[in-house]
């Protein structure tokens, strides 16, 4: 005879994945069980909402634009604070050719490093808030496009004109919105991995094409 004790296991429910902006409608997935969210919200649960959705992830109209906007100030804040570094050290003598190469460097170094950092708090903070939402890559979680855009401007250099910024801003929305081969294999992904991963191969594509610009640029 069953023990009538026995606890039987939660149904799956289907989950809606979701998008950081309007272009895409939210379609269904596979059945996937997701935790409902805690009545009452811990401390780190707070935090990881807050790195998430970067203050601007609740915003209704494309949220995801909003969040490359995030990265835009993100990365403007980056290149003040290593072009005042850059110039301190050529006031201290770094005047050379190959000094002034290895500033550039040492720039593109400390532009990975932010990049690394904001990655690994981006799927922390994903996979935490995922659950909480109760969604499959829930378009309230926008720090993917945050990183995404910083990655866009990885090969920029610090004295390029102020139009690559819209340029770079442009070709990360246009590749994540449009997701071409393989982002859509990579969102399958678990957690906050997939959610992370699939901007950032889109910002793959669209550094590429900077690359380019700025190769053009000095050609020309």
């Amino acid at each position: 005879m069953a023990n009538p004790r026995t606890t039987q296991p939660a149904p799956e429910l289907p989950v809606v994945k979701e998008s950081s902006d309007e272009f895409n409608p939210s379609v269904l997935t596979a059945p996937t069980a997701i935790d409902l969210p805690p009545r009452v919200l811990s401390g780190a649960d707070h935090l990881a909402l807050a790195l998430a959705t970067c203050g601007v992830g609740r915003v209704p109209v494309a949220p995801g634009t909003w969040g490359a906007a995030v990265g835009i100030g993100v990365y403007l804040l980056f290149n003040v604070a290593a072009t005042s570094g850059m110039l301190a050290a050529r006031d201290a003598g770094w005047n050379g050719e190959g000094a002034l190469a290895a500033l550039e460097a040492l720039r593109t170094s400390g532009l990975l490093i932010l990049l690394l950092v904001l990655v690994r708090i981006g799927i922390w903070a994903a996979s935490r808030a995922e659950p909480l939402l109760g969604r499959k890559d829930p378009q309230a979680v926008v720090i993917d496009e945050v990183a995404g855009q910083v990655m866009t401007f990885v090969f920029v250099p610090s004295t390029s004109p102020a139009w690559m910024l819209f340029a770079g801003f442009v070709l990360f929305r246009l590749f994540d919105i449009w997701k071409p081969y393989p982002i859509r294999r990579i969102e399958s992904l678990e957690s906050g991995l997939g959610i992370m991963a699939d901007d950032l191969l889109a910002a793959v594509y669209a550094a590429t094409v900077m690359s380019m610009i700025v190769a053009a640029r000095l050609l020309l």
